[in-house]
């Protein structure tokens, strides 16, 4: 081989060896480009989905946006917020203050004994009924179905004062009424359910609607603000002329308290 040709191999042979190493390194530049990109939209994707998270964390609940919705008051209802729920004749001279939370076991079992024989002398005149509601269990056992129950109660009332006193009788009944730590009354669906049995409210697109929109969220709140302000510490509470009247467990037991309230 001549000195040339030899010279001109060796010449080939490392413009060869360049262009490998170019690219190569064409190719180790691309790799590294790819790994940051992938790492920046790692860190960007995480960075969402944290901020995503906080977001909803902070997120107002339906409870937290209903403190600050419309207040809509059911008909049958007056006085401030349309917290003032009185049923039964007007020409009765004595009022019945009864201080209720729809989750109360306790209130259960008196509307249980005892409801049935309210509304026989709520409706012979023998005194009003003035009902106040309240949701303390919801944050006692944690929940919803209190707030849930008691505007479901406001759509029974906007009704008629009848359709509220016997769908309150039918929440409180033995076939309805969950265990206290039992929240079905937070599902809309249930508390429909149970308005089947009433028939003012069997069927009623209006008071299905008022249920399923939250249409008296707000006035439930108002109306827990009602009984957190009188006083009352716990459900059931019976009061007349501003005494406290000792929770009967029977109608005979009732009927002997308020005679006694109703002479006072």
């Amino acid at each position: 081989m001549s000195a040339r040709n030899n010279k001109a191999n060796k010449a080939a042979a490392r413009e060869r060896l360049r262009q490998e190493r170019e690219a190569q390194l064409k190719k180790d530049k691309a790799r590294r480009q790819a790994i940051v990109a992938g790492s920046v939209v790692g860190v960007l994707a995480l960075a969402g989905g944290i901020g995503y998270m906080i977001m909803e964390m902070t997120k107002p609940d339906a409870w937290e946006k209903a403190a600050d919705a419309p207040l809509v008051t059911p008909k049958n209802a007056s006085g401030d917020k349309g917290t003032t729920v009185v049923v039964g004749k007007a020409d009765a001279k004595k009022t019945l203050e009864l201080y209720e939370d729809s989750r109360c076991p306790a209130c259960a079992v008196f509307e249980q004994s005892v409801g049935e024989q309210i509304k026989k002398d709520v409706d012979a005149g023998k005194f009003k009924l003035r009902y106040v509601g309240a949701t303390f269990i919801d944050k006692g056992v944690t929940g919803e179905g209190s707030k849930n129950a008691l505007s479901a109660l406001g759509a029974a009332l906007n009704v008629s004062p009848e359709a509220f006193l016997e769908y309150k009788a039918a929440l409180y009944s033995k076939e309805n009424h969950p265990e206290e730590t039992d929240d079905k009354f937070a599902k809309d669906s249930y508390l429909i359910k149970v308005a089947e049995g009433v028939p003012a409210l069997k069927g009623n697109a209006d008071f299905k609607a008022a249920v399923e929109n939250g249409t008296y969220d707000r006035w439930a709140l108002e109306m827990s603000k009602a009984f957190d302000a009188s006083g009352v510490k716990g459900t059931p509470t019976l009061m007349m002329d501003g005494k406290k009247i000792e929770t009967p467990s029977t109608p005979e037991a009732f009927t002997a308290a308020i005679d006694t309230a109703l002479k006072g």
